[in-house]
Order: C-alpha cells, then structure tokens, then sequence
C-alpha cells in the first residue's frame, strides 16, 4: 500500500518513458490526437506538454446492465500502441472486470479512491440503469442507481462510454423490461460525455480521455452529448461509397455484382445516412476497417433507439413506424431516394452538419 501514493504521482511522461515510448512517437501520437480533435497544428507542443506532465487521474469505471464490449473494445488492441498506454497508466482504481481485487476489498478500494480524489476523479459508467427493479442488477448488495448516484456525487466529470450508458441500449429496447435509462436521466448536475457505439471505437474512448487530460475541460458536445470531433458528421458523408449513392448504383443483396463491385449498401439497410461516427475516418483495428468496408451495412449504433429503428436489413425507405417526414426514410424507393437526397440542396447539408440535425422534406421543400 505504501507504493500507491508514489506511483499516483509519475506523470503520463514518466510511464511512456518508462515503458520505451521514444520521443518522435510520442509528438506522432499528439499530432494524431490534434488532428482527431480539429486542432490546429500548432496546439501539438501544447497537448504534447500537458501530457508529458499530467498526474495520473483516478478513474472510477462502473459497469451495469451491459456485455462488457466497451472494455473489450478498449483492452483487445492488435498491438500495444500509445493508446493502450495513456489508459494503462491513468489510476484506474475501480473496474469490476479488470481489477484483482474482489468482495469487500474491491469495495473499499472504490471508497478509498472516492475520499481522497474528492471532486476530482473521472467517472466512466458503461451499461444501463436498471429503475424497474433494484434487484435486476446489484453489486455487492448494492443496486445499480445507489451506486452510480453515491460515487457521481465526488466526480470532476462522467463519461458514458457505450450506447447503452449514453442513451440505454439493447436493455433499453421495446418491451424495455428492466426500467432501463441512461446515465444522463438519472445525474443532471455533473458535466457527462458520451461516447456511444456498441462498442465505441477505442481511440475514441481515449481520445475523450487525452481532451481531459490535456485542457483539463471536457470537449465540445453536440445536442446529445457527444464530441462533436468525433460525431459531428454522419458515417454516410464520410463513406467512400458515397459516390455509389450519389449515382444511384446499390447492391441489391450481399453477393451480387453491386456487391462484389463495393457499390452503396442504402438498400441492404445501411443507416450511415442517420449516423453519427467516425468509423469511416478512424475504422478498427488499428484502422483496417469498419463494417461497411467489410461488406456490411452500418447498424446505427451510436444512435438512441437505434435497436427499435426497424430491421437492419430494410432499407430506410422502408420504414416500419411513421417516420415519413425525415428525407432519409422517404417512400419514393431507395434508388430513386438515393439519387434524389445525394443531389438535393447541398448547400443546405452543411447548414445541418454544423447544427447536428436531420434536413427534413418540410425543409428541402422551402
């Protein structure tokens, strides 16, 4: 226990360091990171000066009613990058997957960090909240929402890492058995950050960390809490099938010539037009790819609701609730539709991206 106090306070330097980290890697690393985040590049002696020097932050990780997908997503890199390292060496000092410690002990090692980082630990919460029932999900005894709303109490800022946190997710969905909500419904006086996907992309995660680290603030949001430099465009603008869409060449099932071709995946389901992520720009696996590269049509699911948003297979010009005045789910056939949508009042769009909602017929026909 004597060691804890002393290791919490190396700075993020002195771990990378430590751990081989030359410096032209690192300065690569921060000129990554400001160009995720839109900056400048003169801001990366700035981020690469923050981070050499920041303390070790403690976080407190939480899971709920969740898969664990969010922690896979983080821990399951191909290779030790940066990336890994920047979240190894935060204070991680309570994660019910990742710790040792187990019983009471793991309950004391939350309390502890809880009373001496009061006011200034980072909370990460991934999973859904259970208002239904306490007894749906406990730990150690304790429900879901006395935990989530004892430890928020002490927490600089929460980040709710996955759709299920940030919005409610899978448990979330019709019936919705369990009383399920977001993190955001429950705490209404702490800064949250919502990094959704199921699971979101793991430099996504920490980039929203390296931010905090870095500013010291949390990043800009958008209307549903997400950072605008990684949701602030929809996967459609930023797919390198668009120009299939804009001509109107769509695969009609998953092994036709469209297909073998790498022709648009609108009428296959793809909800790229109403999703907001940076998985065409970043993509996974140390950025070999996302689903739409790999022959998949996008799921939606950064998006709230996106489980009840009608078969992922059905194209959005097919919908199964009324949805009809939204451009993107129009009934005048998905060809025609995508035609139509890729040339209409393209001046327009950028007015929408900027503000972060849907251009509606209502709209395109003023």
């Amino acid at each position: 226990m004597t060691d804890i106090p002393e290791g919490k306070d190396e700075t993020l330097g002195d771990v990378l360091r430590q751990r081989g980290i030359s410096r032209r890697s690192f300065l690569k690393f921060c000129a990554t990171t400001a160009s995720m985040m839109a900056l400048p590049p003169s801001m990366i002696p700035t981020i690469a000066h923050a981070l050499e020097r920041a303390k070790k932050p403690s976080v407190i990780w939480l899971s709920f009613q969740e898969c664990t997908g969010c922690t896979e997503s983080l821990t399951r890199a191909h290779s030790v990058t940066i990336e890994n390292l920047i979240f190894d060496s935060i204070s991680l000092d309570y994660h019910h997957t990742l710790q040792a410690a187990s019983g009471h002990a793991a309950e004391e090692a939350r309390m502890a960090a809880m009373e001496e980082n009061y006011g200034k630990y980072l909370l990460v919460v991934d999973g859904s909240i259970p208002l239904g029932n306490p007894g749906y999900s406990t730990i150690a005894g304790i429900s879901n929402y006395d935990m989530l709303m004892e430890t928020a109490k002490g927490a600089a800022a929460i980040i709710s890492v996955g759709t299920c946190a940030a919005y409610g997710g899978i448990p979330h969905a019709k019936p919705n058995p369990t009383g399920a909500v977001s993190v955001g419904e429950i705490i209404k006086d702490k800064p949250i950050i919502n990094v959704p996907g199921c699971p979101p992309i793991p430099v996504v995660i920490t980039g929203v960390l390296t931010h905090f680290l870095t500013f010291g603030t949390i990043p800009e949001l958008d209307h549903i809490g997400r950072p605008k430099v990684f949701y602030g465009q929809s996967i459609h603008d930023r797919c390198y099938r668009r120009t299939f869409y804009d001509k109107g060449q769509f695969a009609e099932t998953f092994d036709d010539e469209g297909a073998r071709k790498g022709w648009c995946l609108y009428k296959l389901g793809c909800k790229g037009p109403t999703t907001y992520n940076a998985c065409a720009t970043t993509k996974w696996n140390n950025g070999t790819s996302f689903p739409i590269e790999s022959g998949h049509p996008c799921l939606g699911c950064s998006e709230p609701e996106f489980w009840d948003g009608g078969g992922f297979y059905k194209a959005l010009s097919m919908p199964t609730e009324d949805i009809s005045k939204t451009v993107i789910y129009t009934a005048a056939g998905a060809v025609a539709a995508g035609v139509a949508i890729g040339a209409i009042q393209k001046g327009r769009k950028n007015s929408a991206v900027a503000s972060h909602s849907k251009t509606t017929i209502d709209d395109l026909e003023k």
